[in-house]
């Protein structure tokens, strides 16, 4: 299911489509969503991983409650300076960062995590929901994760 789940989340369920990413090697279904860290954590958020390089501010690490921080996915200092999260550079930024993202050996951890669990949210700082990295990052990873003949995902 793509879109919005009951609690307004968005939604990707691996291995349906590009904005969809994909399941693991072992066949079982993955999703992915992205939250904001300002939202509060729930249960089926399942996996929670910070895919920013800076703490977001005015959120304890108990409210945040995340299962991993990985800093090295986020784009590159010089990149997310240069983007501004301005709506109009979004589709020039997208290109950047996932040539960013394409020796970046943190896609292949992303990737294992993606595979260990059911579920694994993208939480992110950025005021809007479309215009993010983690948008572009859970589209990254489905086009990077490969799909059997059955269109399985496998890595």
């Amino acid at each position: 299911m793509a879109g919005e789940d009951v609690a307004g989340e968005d939604v990707a369920d691996l291995g349906t489509t590009a904005q969809e990413t994909a399941s693991d090697v072992s066949g079982v279904r993955s999703t992915v969503r992205i939250k904001r860290a300002y939202e509060q954590a729930q249960e089926s958020d399942g996996y929670r991983v910070l895919v920013d390089r800076l703490w977001p501010r005015g959120v304890s690490k108990e409210r945040a409650a995340l299962d991993e921080w990985m800093k090295t996915i986020a784009p590159t200092p010089e990149l997310r300076k240069w983007w501004g999260h301005d709506a109009e550079r979004m589709s020039e930024f997208a290109h950047r960062y996932c040539a960013e993202l394409d020796g970046n050996p943190a896609v292949d951890e992303l990737s294992g995590i993606i595979a260990r669990h059911p579920t694994v949210t993208l939480v992110y700082a950025a005021k809007d929901p479309k215009v993010n990295h983690a948008e572009i990052l859970r589209e990254y990873m489905a086009e990077h994760m490969h799909e059997d003949v059955n269109g399985q995902a496998v890595k």
